[in-house]
């Protein structure tokens, strides 16, 4: 396969979930969260809970037809069969765009149906996220903890009481202002730091040059990049272990910020000071997990980092790939802001690229000289 003309083309058209928002607000009650950076806390959540590869890659899917239908609030009346009927015509549309878009599909039906094992474990973690997202919170909103004891009791969360009952008593503890102790209470800890990534920018735009980027989203887009652009890894690559890579590779910035590629300051990206900042940081971060978990996590996360292995060279072309994308589609908006010339993308960019996907760079490179001229 050497054109990836058309994926990339769905990958574009998937960024508009950044925009969708939701009725839940982030855990400090800046702003709504919205459905692609909530797919990435439910695919984390999958993460530290098990799921498997298969659930994961429904988790990343499972929203995107929320760009053509929107978000349907669990406390708001709704017409279930219209929903559902917009919802299929959304993913036919969406899905379409792929040359290989049947698989998808597929994947996202299975979600929707919830026949499956993986389908049920997918859905569990989609509907415990709202639920924690709130509870968890320094100040939650009264209203919604109004609406979560109604889903816990009579709502669609009210199933988990006999499929996870320990995840419920501890939220039925956390509604009621009581601690909740153990492996659970880590776990939770630390998907409620995670919340934080979602307030960081970065210096990359949306698609549509509306507003920068937060390193949830991107770290979303970037798992959806790699389970949409697997054709063009190189043979032997686990593109899910790359998936699991891409979730978490971004949860340092929590401590550190983003470090812009092509920033040219004392803290310029890949410098020692910025290294020992992100390493500092993973230790906090995931040390806030169970220790073999966190060791896990750790040992994933710096095997992104070091960019030996087949699974991260993959990793981190796609982490060079998607900037491009968001600048091709903004014209060219952060290059502008760092004066970024061609021989810079070739310097910073198309090595990485080249090295984990030949064929993406060829494309790449060709549709950067239209914006960046050579000389």
């Amino acid at each position: 396969m050497t054109d990836p003309s058309r994926h990339f083309e769905f990958l574009a058209e998937a960024d508009r979930l950044k925009a969708v928002d939701r009725a839940n607000v982030l855990m400090d009650l800046s702003r709504p969260e919205n459905s692609a950076e909530h797919s990435w806390h439910v695919a984390l959540y999958g993460l530290v809970f098990g799921a498997s590869d298969r659930a994961i890659r429904m988790i990343l899917l499972h929203d995107l037809v929320e760009i053509d239908v929107g978000d349907h609030p669990i406390h708001l009346a709704h017409d279930a069969e219209a929903v559902r009927r917009a919802e299929q015509a959304a993913a036919r549309r969406l899905f379409g765009l792929l040359p290989d878009g049947a698989a998808q599909m597929a994947l996202w039906s299975e979600f929707e149906t919830g026949d499956s094992a993986d389908a049920r474990m997918a859905r569990r973690m989609d509907h415990v996220q709202p639920l924690f997202q709130v509870l968890a919170a320094p100040r939650p909103l009264p209203d919604h903890m109004d609406i979560v004891r109604a889903n816990m009791t009579q709502g669609r969360a009210a199933r988990l009481l006999h499929e996870w009952p320990e995840a419920m008593a501890a939220a039925q503890a956390l509604a009621e202002g009581r601690a909740v102790a153990g492996d659970l209470a880590r776990r939770l800890a630390f998907l409620a730091e995670a919340d934080m990534l979602k307030s960081v920018l970065r210096a990359n735009p949306l698609c549509d040059g509306s507003r920068p980027e937060n390193s949830a989203e991107h770290s979303w887009h970037l798992a959806l990049y790699a389970a949409v652009l697997a054709p063009f890894a190189a043979p032997g690559v686990d593109i899910d272990r790359v998936i699991r890579m891409l979730i978490l590779h971004d949860l340092v910035e929590i401590d550190v910020g983003d470090v812009p590629l092509h920033s040219q300051s004392g803290q310029a990206h890949g410098s020692a000071s910025v290294k020992a900042a992100e390493a500092a940081a993973a230790r906090r971060i995931f040390g806030l997990l169970p220790a073999a978990q966190a060791g896990a996590f750790t040992a994933l996360w710096h095997e992104f980092e070091e960019a030996r292995t087949p699974d991260a060279v993959f990793a981190k072309a796609l982490d060079r790939c998607q900037p491009v994308l968001q600048n091709l589609r903004s014209g060219g908006q952060s290059w502008r802001d760092y004066g970024v010339t061609f021989a810079d993308m070739e310097r910073r960019v198309g090595v990485n690229v080249a090295l984990g996907a030949p064929a993406l760079w060829d494309w790449l490179r060709h549709e950067i000289a239209a914006v960046l001229p050579r000389n």
